[in-house]
């Protein structure tokens, strides 16, 4: 990829590994990484092959640390400051990815790489990441969802405190808030990220799909609305030749003798 390989894509086993890679810089977001973020994202759409995206950060000390503030310059206008952020959705590619994005976090994840990470699926990080939003200490607000996903990832008082402070989080405390759902030792981190990401790999790629949009969409529909695209994305899955595979399989388990039988039969 161009721009000095900021951002390396790679392809194996169904997995496309992401990697940012500006270790000497703690992997910080520049201009360069923006626009190779996208690519390496729509890459990923487009291959066939790919089934499941890692996002992680190159060098040991960081998956990403934020922005790149030498990069900040005065702007002429509010209007223009808004219209530039406007028209540069940079993580748009990856939060609309229909196949499952993991980000394996280790080390600093702060300000945009907290954003990135709240982008992704499933976020599993080594148990010395830690967090935060240093934003409103520079005199600036997050730019690419931040103050709107974490909210709805930790709640509104933690979200408050953690954006309004700046204040960072360990791993642990990250994990009992539900900003991640998987810590390991740090080397461990590669190993148990693989492994999440082949288990992924091994599903439908259509089922992971409608997954992902039931559960998003639960996010603003009514309850009865939600049921009901649930009933309709199951419908659509149910004849396919991946769903009915996976239940003749799934059936000839063993110790399954305590059930029905018939494990479409006991599905609810």
């Amino acid at each position: 990829m161009a721009e000095e390989e900021v951002v390396l894509f790679a392809v194996s086993g169904g997995i496309a590994w992401v990697t940012l890679n500006r270790p000497a810089k703690l992997n910080a977001v520049n201009a360069a990484m923006r626009a190779a973020l996208g690519r390496a994202a729509r890459m990923a759409a487009e291959d066939a092959q790919v089934r499941v995206v890692v996002l992680r950060g190159a060098g040991p000390r960081a998956f990403c640390a934020g922005a790149d503030i030498h990069e900040f310059d005065e702007v002429p206008s509010a209007a223009e400051a808004r219209q530039s952020r406007m028209t540069a959705r940079w993580l748009q590619p990856l939060e609309e990815l229909r196949k499952p994005v993991l980000a394996s976090i280790h080390g600093y994840c702060l300000g945009g790489g907290l954003e990135m990470a709240l982008a992704c699926d499933i976020r599993i990080c080594a148990e010395d990441a830690s967090f935060g939003f240093p934003e409103t200490g520079l005199g600036m607000l997050t730019g690419v969802g931040g103050s709107q996903r974490l909210p709805r990832a930790v709640g509104t008082a933690l979200a408050m405190d953690m954006m309004l402070t700046g204040d960072r989080i360990s791993a642990g405390r990250a994990l009992t808030a539900g900003l991640v759902t998987r810590i390991v030792p740090p080397a461990a981190l590669a190993a148990e990220t693989e492994a999440l990401a082949r288990q992924l790999a091994a599903r439908s790629p259509l089922a992971l799909a409608f997954a992902k949009e039931a559960i998003h969409a639960a996010q603003d529909l009514p309850l009865q609305d939600g049921l009901r695209l649930e009933t309709d994305l199951l419908s659509l899955l149910l004849n396919t030749p991946e769903r009915i595979t996976a239940v003749r399989a799934f059936g000839q388990m063993p110790g399954l003798e305590g059930g029905s039988g018939n494990p479409e039969a006991d599905h609810s």
